[in-house]
């Protein structure tokens, strides 16, 4: 199904409207928690001085501004992402580490007007959301000079996260799981977990190359219980079987609560609420 400007706008206006302020109310896990996951194959990260870096769903912009550390004040990195009030956070950030060669821009990335200036793409876990996935791999592909890599990091299958799992179960143990109708943000978190289905719309995207690289490793999901139940309430996987729920979920919500601090009690460390997740590196290269 071709992605329609009502399917783009619906997908913004969720983010916008309902996920920005729980994503920003839980900031610090979701960019420093789930950091083990970009940390790992940035380490390993060679960039040219001097490159033009694209970074696609950018957040709150930490990736494109440890990306414009590597290229150097010669080089240019583009952080896009959708949700403008996340942008400010990383405008902000690079003022005050005095890097003037990054810029962030709100934008739908299967639309953005790009040409093919970048020499790099790179993506934490902003890639999961589109629609069309093709059509979004086509647009960056257009944004990339001839034989350009790119990197973007997935998550693998539910049952490889506990941290997303484990706190669903618990929840659909209370809830029913989402309709049909339920609004989303796009096909998920898991959307890019299947290696061929991946290599596949890569290369009819004009990609080839395609590698995958497993990393299993630990995710700080909370500092405390508490904490990590509440935002195991507002986002992923469980977070959406309670939205969706309304009424009923409010009704259950004692019980709910108390069934998720019990669930992740056996995780508790003194860095906090610590459990397995695992991702996959994808990387690939644009064709001639």
């Amino acid at each position: 199904m071709n992605q329609t400007a009502e399917t783009v706008n619906e997908y913004v206006e969720f983010w916008n409207d309902t996920l920005a302020e729980k994503f920003n109310r839980f900031r610090e896990i979701l960019m420093n928690g789930l950091s083990y996951h970009s940390r790992v194959p940035l380490e390993r990260l060679e960039l040219q001085p001097g490159f033009s870096v694209l970074d696609v769903g950018c957040g709150w912009g930490d990736t494109a501004i440890e990306l414009a550390r590597m290229t150097g004040p010669d080089g240019y990195v583009l952080g896009l992402d959708c949700v403008d009030d996340f942008l400010e956070t990383g405008r902000r950030d690079a003022r005050s580490a005095d890097l003037k060669h990054v810029e962030f821009v709100a934008a739908d990335v299967q639309t953005h007007p790009f040409r093919p200036s970048f020499d790099f793409c790179f993506s934490r876990f902003g890639m999961m959301f589109f629609e069309n996935p093709v059509a979004a791999m086509r647009n960056i592909r257009t944004a990339l000079k001839p034989g350009a890599g790119m990197m973007f990091i997935v998550w693998r299958d539910i049952a490889d996260n506990p941290w997303l799992g484990v706190p669903k179960q618990v929840v659909l143990d209370f809830l029913p799981e989402p309709g049909e109708d339920a609004r989303t943000c796009g096909p998920g978190p898991f959307s890019m977990a299947n290696p061929e289905v991946v290599t596949k719309q890569l290369e009819i995207a004009g990609f080839d190359d395609v590698e995958f690289e497993r990393t299993d490793g630990p995710v700080t999901v909370g500092d405390s219980v508490e904490n990590a139940m509440q935002f195991q309430l507002a986002l992923g996987p469980a977070g959406e079987v309670f939205r969706e729920a309304g009424e009923l979920a409010e009704a259950k919500r004692p019980e709910i609560e108390q069934a998720l601090r019990d669930a992740l009690a056996p995780y508790e460390q003194d860095a906090g609420i610590v459990m397995p997740s695992s991702s996959w590196t994808v990387t690939a290269r644009r064709g001639q």
